[in-house]
């Protein structure tokens, strides 16, 4: 009487099976890639280097982004004073500014120090002479801080254009304007390629496993004839497409790693020549992982996108 109790409780739920099913599943495709290392790392190579591509491209436009916001901290405005204010009155108006939201620090040139550094820089030295007068204004240059967007700068220089000291305030930030534009194209692009490159991981999975399916026809065949369901029959092929993508994925790592190894040095003698201490910056670890998973995502759908199309061909005859 206590047989049949005592069987039933043998038997694992469901959920357990399901879970080793699928694990057994996972090591034994593993072991079968294992086996054949040569086609199985070119095969992830090729999925490693697809998907490094866009990784790489992302990096390269976090770095730029990085370089634009510590320019974008050097932005400067510059303050012409009208000829009638006196050298000490702009000292105090360049000290008054410093404290206004919105403003980091202040530098008050004389008209005399505007002269000399116009000599020195612009080469006219000998025409400046012939002048009876100074033609050069003193000038407030006004550093706006940090945090502070493009809008919030434009208000900044036209609220102190109005001053009554002030003849004329000027802020070049056209070129960080062109800058920004043309990382907006780069974004947009690197979402293009790697659209494009999905579809081709994708693509490259689907033609491994169709090879793969094709060498095993046989058996498959075999295990159709014994009644093993279809969902048994698929699982190791779309086992086979997602160790695939982590194994691309984790090349693709390596080299963007390997390639930002390689620019560190000439970046950093660069930085230098610039007075910058800047330094690239690699795959973060989220994104390193987010690539990862992009790469299991897309190994499963090419497997499962080729199994659902070419396993229904063999039915025992």
């Amino acid at each position: 009487m206590a047989s049949a109790p005592e069987s039933r409780s043998e038997r694992p739920p469901w959920i357990k099976r399901w879970a080793q099913e699928n694990l057994r599943a996972l090591f034994a495709t593993l072991g079968r890639l294992c086996r054949e290392p040569v086609s199985t790392f070119l095969t992830a190579a090729v999925i490693g280097i697809t998907l490094a591509l866009p990784a790489a491209l992302h990096v390269l436009v976090q770095n730029v982004s990085a370089i634009s916001y510590s320019w974008e901290g050097t932005l400067q405005a510059s303050l012409f004073l009208k000829d009638s204010v006196p050298a000490e009155r702009g000292r105090v108006l360049a000290e008054s500014l410093r404290g206004q939201p919105g403003v980091a620090r202040t530098r008050y040139i004389t008209r005399e120090q505007s002269l000399v550094e116009f000599r020195e820089l612009s080469g006219f030295g000998e025409a400046l002479d012939l002048l009876a007068d100074n033609p050069l204004p003193a000038v407030i240059v006004v550093t706006p801080q940090r945090d502070l967007g493009q809008a919030a700068v434009s208000r900044l220089v036209e609220d102190l254009s109005r001053l009554p000291e002030v003849e004329v305030a000027k802020l070049d930030q056209q070129w960080l304007e062109r800058l920004y534009a043309i990382l907006a194209i780069v974004q947009r692009a690197v979402l293009i390629v790697s659209a494009l490159l999905a579809l081709a991981v994708v693509v490259t999975v689907g033609n491994t496993i169709r090879l793969d399916i094709e060498n095993r026809r046989d058996e498959i065949i075999v295990m159709k004839l014994i009644g093993a369901p279809d969902g048994f029959i698929r699982r190791p092929f779309l086992y086979t497409g997602v160790w695939y993508g982590v194994f691309g994925g984790l090349i693709a790592w390596t080299l963007v790693d390997l390639a930002l190894g390689a620019l560190a040095a000439p970046t950093r003698h660069l930085a230098g020549l610039y007075e910058s201490s800047f330094q690239l910056t690699g795959l973060a670890w989220d994104s390193g992982l987010i690539m990862l998973g992009a790469g299991v995502v897309l190994g499963a759908l090419g497997s499962a996108w080729t199994v659902g199309r070419h396993l229904s061909r063999y039915e025992p005859g």
